[in-house]
């Protein structure tokens, strides 16, 4: 059984023994992530804490090794998070959200300032202060980024390395420089080990303590979200109209898009008792016409008041009129397609056909000449049929085209990331010049390529699966890397003062969220299945979304989510770099 010993624990740069080693950690987290105690599960972090487990039992990985698929495991996560989040990121800030984006932003900055507050109190060395901060919020690619940029100071400033080594009370004679980089960041890995479990729970905590605190009735909270007819990712709405303005009367629908102050589709007209047809530019309005308007939400009003009276017909109403006018849901998957505005489509033209609205990521956009398709857009378009069937043909609606994603625009992305990450940029104050490094910069470009890549023909569009298992991939192997890297004296970290880790943590989770929750009820008054929603994306924890899902049985808890999640996600990745360059350069 020698082979046997040997394969565990003796061929420590086998690669047999690292591809076993890491296949064990994550087949056994996993599962055990899916266990719930109070209705509260880890997810796949415990893949963590079993890489700690093997780490503190004596198994070893080569630590060049170990180091890179840290690593990549990173960019991969935050990679294919950036193109999933990109086509709404800048979309997020409009309107109500700047709000929401705000008040995450607080929760950040609270944590930052709370993170310092403990580190000048208690004397705990900055890096495991950033390890307790992310593990507290349970932000694992902020504990990525502030592990990269340690290792970037200790590869690139000798003095501070002496420091670091100092504070982390030495490390073995001999020690590889990547050795030297995995010891100093596992005390990160350590900080967010400790602070993890209890930052879930104080998330969920926080969120019982504003409901009991504002004596919250979901019945209520139901009712009030129903009043304000809530959106879902889609800002966008149908509204029926009777024409009843002299001021537009004999215009042109041209002529009308010009003298109002918000965009506007008109996808369809009927005049008396006529059976529905599709208005172009040229129709002339008159009075008494039925109009099937679309428009943003906030436009509604608007809208109302510059055409005539709003009446209760719903799309499916004019669905059940007899007419030669049909709708239908057509896929961008034609290349060519990619990045062509719709004012150049012969659908928009000449086709007889109007596109009313465009689904791209979640996020629904009202049509107009200028907008550029990108290829996974679902595409609303309504015409008569024979009309509809050549625009499909132009557009391609052939779904097998989508099951592959596209490799060159993936590992492109992640090379101008990778570049973009190694750029210094020197900040007044800072001794170090600030590198986005290789969590922020891909991170970055993610974004951009998701909501611009378009303009360099650039398809960067993923299947919703295949984006999902580029993400767990790499956040399984990021934190099974940093279990058994952190898993070496962890233990002996816990009983030499680590249970104020857990404590500090504790206390970093709770006060923000806490502070946010009561400002967002008490002073803007926010649906409470929104905050369920805000303080879920402001820590960017899945289990808190899934608690907040269970709770409000609606998606308000979902669009809150979404909106502040971007941000919050490069905040968290920017503000634990800052804090490791700028105490440990």
């Amino acid at each position: 059984m020698n082979w046997l010993t040997d394969l565990f624990m003796n061929d420590v740069d086998g690669v047999a023994h690292t591809v076993l080693m890491f296949a064990l950690v994550i087949a056994i987290g996993i599962p055990l992530g899916r266990v719930k105690v109070f209705g509260v599960s880890l997810g796949v972090t415990l893949v963590l804490f079993v890489g700690i487990l093997l780490g503190q039992l004596g198994f070893k990985i080569n630590d060049h090794v170990l180091h890179f698929v840290k690593e990549f495991g990173l960019i991969l996560f935050v990679f294919s998070i950036g193109l999933q989040v990109g086509p709404g990121f800048f979309a997020s800030f409009k309107k109500g959200g700047m709000l929401m984006n705000g008040l995450a932003a607080s929760v950040v900055l609270l944590g930052v300032l709370m993170t310092l507050l403990f580190h000048f109190i208690t004397n705990i060395p900055m890096p495991t202060m950033v390890g307790v901060l992310s593990g507290a919020v349970t932000n694992t690619p902020g504990l990525g980024a502030a592990q990269q940029a340690l290792a970037e100071i200790i590869r690139t400033n000798p003095e501070a390395k002496a420091d670091l080594i100092a504070q982390a009370g030495g490390v073995p004679a001999g020690t590889s420089p990547d050795g030297v980089i995995e010891q100093l960041a596992g005390t990160l890995g350590q900080g967010y080990a400790c602070a993890y479990p209890l930052g879930v729970v104080g998330i969920i905590l926080s969120l019982l303590i504003v409901r009991a605190v504002f004596k919250i009735s979901f019945d209520r909270e139901t009712r009030a979200l129903r009043a304000t007819n809530p959106t879902s990712g889609d800002n966008s709405t149908a509204v029926t109209i009777d024409v009843q303005n002299p001021a537009v009367v004999g215009k042109t629908i041209a002529e009308v898009s010009k003298l109002a102050k918000c965009r506007f589709v008109i996808s369809r007209l009927r005049r008396g008792n006529n059976p529905p047809v599709l208005p172009t530019g040229s129709t002339r309005i008159e009075l008494g016409d039925r109009l099937l308007v679309i428009s943003a939400k906030e436009d509604a009003g608007t809208i109302e008041a510059f055409f005539g009276k709003v009446v209760n017909w719903g799309v499916e109403d004019w669905d059940h009129i007899k007419s030669a006018i049909v709708r239908r849901r057509i896929i961008v998957t034609r290349e060519s397609m990619n990045g062509r505005p719709l004012g150049r489509l012969d659908a928009y033209t000449s086709m007889g056909v109007a596109i009313t609205r465009i689904n791209r990521a979640g996020v629904v956009l009202i049509a107009n000449p200028t907008l550029r398709l990108q290829i996974g857009d679902r595409v609303n378009v309504v015409g008569p049929e024979h009309a509809i069937n050549e625009v499909e043909k132009m557009l391609g609606n052939e779904l097998k085209r989508l099951d592959h994603p596209n490799l060159v625009s993936l590992f492109l992305g992640i090379a101008v990331g990778v570049l973009f990450g190694s750029i210094p940029f020197a900040v007044p104050g800072l001794s170090q010049p600030l590198k986005l490094g290789l969590a922020g910069g891909p991170l970055i470009v993610a974004i951009l390529l998701g909501c611009w890549g378009y303009k360099s023909h650039l398809i960067t569009y993923t299947p919703i699966a295949a984006n999902l298992m580029i993400r767990e991939i790499g956040i399984l192997l990021f934190l099974a890397s940093v279990g058994i890297g952190a898993g070496n004296g962890f233990l002996e970290a816990v009983l030499g003062g680590g249970y104020w880790w857990v404590l500090i943590g504790f206390c970093i989770t709770l006060v923000p969220l806490l502070v946010v929750g009561f400002v967002a009820r008490g002073v803007f008054k926010l649906n409470y299945y929104s905050i369920l929603g805000l303080v879920a994306g402001a820590t960017t924890d899945p289990p808190a979304l899934a608690y907040a899902n269970s709770v409000a049985q609606n998606e308000a808890p979902n669009v809150a989510y979404a909106t502040v999640y971007p941000l919050t996600m490069f905040l968290r990745v920017l503000t634990a770099q800052l804090l490791i360059l700028i105490f440990c350069a």
